[in-house]
């Protein structure tokens, strides 16, 4: 009779993240990750084709977390939508920076990144968008995107919050 293990996939994306924190992208594997958790290797392909999917997987879960907060902050208020925003791109980058600052993860996520890039800023100018009600501009959506990926490449950079804004501000007139 097989044994019932519960929560495996989670249990998985919580020790992938943990290995790639602790030892790295290039030293965690597949193997390491299933033998941590009393796994077969066979069992962890059962759930993710490749490390590459079971790395983005951990990602995902966190950045529809971010996403999840990020919407239930939607207000007309400019100001207090974008902090909330600067706060969870900024909290997400955090917890993941040993991924992102990561030269092997870079170099085979790389061909994905403009593809990713540009699906984070859609996601974050929907939330935005309800908050460009407000501006002078005809076109909305471009302000929204534009928004957006100034956020988001801002805060990325390190930049606070309150020079970001006051830029965006500059928007709105």
């Amino acid at each position: 009779m097989p044994k019932i293990i519960q929560n495996v996939r989670e249990q998985l994306l919580a020790e992938a993240k943990r290995q790639i924190k602790e030892f790295g992208y290039q030293k965690t594997t597949v193997r390491s990750v299933a033998s941590a958790c009393g796994l077969g290797v066979g069992t962890v392909y059962n759930y993710f084709p490749s490390k590459d999917t079971l790395i983005a997987s951990f990602l995902l879960v966190d950045w529809k977390n971010a996403l999840a907060n990020m919407q239930k902050s939607v207000s007309s208020n400019l100001q207090s939508t974008l902090k909330v925003v600067y706060d969870e791109i900024k909290a997400f980058s955090k917890r993941n920076e040993v991924l992102f600052s990561d030269k092997d993860a870079s170099k085979s996520y790389s061909l994905s990144f403009p593809e990713r890039h540009a699906l984070l800023r859609s996601q974050i100018a929907e939330i935005i968008k309800p908050t460009c009600e407000t501006a002078k501009t005809t076109d909305k959506n471009f302000l929204a995107s534009f928004v957006a990926e100034s956020v988001l490449v801002w805060t990325i950079a390190g930049k606070e919050f309150e020079d970001i804004f006051q830029v965006v501000q500059l928007l709105f007139k």
